[in-house]
């Protein structure tokens, strides 16, 4: 197990960009020694965080703005991977640690924390496993899937990680509800991009276990990170103060 780490809940969302901005503040701030380890939990705005690749694609502009019809903010994040589609009926985890040696880990990280995501959702009630989906939107080595009762497989965690010299930022979303308009936004943002993939990968949690809360996936995810490191609670207002 770890050592202490201070888990920070964001009652209200930012703004689409301002929440991405603000887990690099905390890159900053894990890398200059000003922070300590810290999971920062918040439900995002309609956000759709396109990759570097496909800011480079022809069809970029026209994928912005078929975002933006679909009522989602189109960003373009720091971090590796293809489009990704989140609204407030998902947690957004975004752990970050100070490590002097935070290049070595990246991919052993990736794995740990699938394995953790994955078994904090079996203790929701879920039937999960963590690998690529044959034809997923942002498709990852280490996604974590729920599995329906005739084998199909729903992408419901995608994990991004950002490493400096001194510090990580390992940046996760958990999709709880309403897989409806993330499945609708990704169709026409990849259609635009000029990328193949399959609608059926995409989903909620809630789709695999009706009435499944926000609140059983936050307590789930805690309790599975309770096994990582000693949590300790933490408060925004003095998280902002040190970014």
């Amino acid at each position: 197990m770890s050592g202490a780490l201070t888990v920070v809940r964001q009652q209200e969302s930012l703004g689409a960009a301002a929440d991405l901005d603000f887990a690099l503040a905390m890159l900053d701030a894990a890398r200059r020694g000003a922070l300590g380890p810290t999971l920062r939990i918040y439900r995002p705005r309609p956000t759709v965080a396109l990759g570097q690749r496909d800011a480079k694609l022809p069809g970029f502009a026209a994928a912005q703005a078929a975002c933006r019809r679909n009522g989602f903010e189109p960003l373009v994040r720091k971090a590796g991977g293809r489009a990704a589609a989140y609204h407030s009926d998902c947690l957004v985890l975004d752990h970050v640690e100070p490590d002097a040696d935070a290049l070595t880990g990246s991919r052993g990280r990736f794995a740990d924390f699938g394995v953790l995501l994955a078994g904090a959702l079996e203790k929701a009630g879920l039937k999960t496993g963590v690998g690529e989906i044959p034809g997923e939107y942002c498709p990852g080595e280490f996604t974590v899937y729920g599995e329906g009762p005739a084998g199909e497989r729903i992408k419901l965690a995608g994990t991004a990680q950002r490493v400096v010299a001194g510090a990580w930022l390992f940046s996760t979303v958990l999709v709880v509800g309403n897989g409806t308009p993330l499945r609708r936004v990704l169709t026409d943002c990849y259609a635009e991009l000029g990328l193949g993939w399959d609608p059926r990968t995409a989903g909620a949690a809630r789709d695999l276990v009706p009435g499944l809360s926000m609140a059983d996936v936050e307590d789930a995810v805690l309790q599975a990170y309770g096994g990582y490191a000693r949590l300790a609670g933490g408060d925004f207002e003095a998280l902002r103060q040190v970014m």
